[in-house]
């Protein structure tokens, strides 16, 4: 549920796009990307960073386009973005010490185990879990700007949309691989057991 509430902005952005144009899109974008951060507050107390920088750049790149009658602030939303989650994995990690890739899917691997068995990875693994990321990030950072000035608004909001969420798909398919074999096995013959 809480993947699908990260999607609605880009969603409604396609569809409003699709119906009206790019300058209404962009209000909308800016209006779910509000209610997102509100609705964040309300039901957990508090706005995680990333959500107040999402909403923070689409308010200004928003705003810009909006008074200036021009998309092309828009189209820079996503390469900021992206370009920000990898500076701040790089940055995180070989200045101030932490992995935020590591800190990020630790607890979701324990979770993923019935057995919630304490998961062990290599730091070895981690560190390049994290280049991984952070390559994808300054790439996907790089492909949005070279795609928003080299072919048309409507290609450039189908990649943003579809082309962003498969590429994004793929590196988390490929991530869920590489630390798959690291899962502990359920003991299914325990609770055979124990019955």
């Amino acid at each position: 549920m809480h993947a699908i509430i990260e999607y609605i902005p880009l969603i409604l952005f396609f569809a409003v796009f699709k119906l009206v144009d790019i300058y209404w899109a962009t209000a909308v974008l800016m209006l779910t990307t509000l209610i997102q951060v509100a609705y964040c507050y309300f039901k957990e107390g508090k706005v995680p960073t990333r959500h107040w920088v999402f909403f923070a750049i689409a308010v200004v790149l928003g705003t810009l386009t909006l008074v200036f009658h021009d998309e092309q602030f828009v189209k820079w939303k996503a390469t900021i973005v992206y370009a920000i989650l990898s500076f701040t994995l790089l940055f995180s990690r070989y200045v101030l010490g932490k992995n935020l890739v590591k800190k990020a899917l630790s607890s979701i691997l324990e979770n993923a185990s019935e057995s919630k068995q304490e998961v062990i990875v290599p730091d070895s693994l981690w560190n390049k879990l994290n280049l991984f990321w952070v390559a994808v990030t300054a790439g996907i950072s790089a492909l949005n700007i070279y795609i928003a000035y080299n072919f048309s608004l409507d290609f450039w909001v189908n990649f943003k949309v579809f082309g962003l969420m498969g590429i994004t798909f793929v590196c988390v398919l490929a991530t869920i691989i590489l630390l798959f074999k690291y899962l502990p096995e359920d003991d299914e013959n325990t609770d055979t057991k124990e019955l």
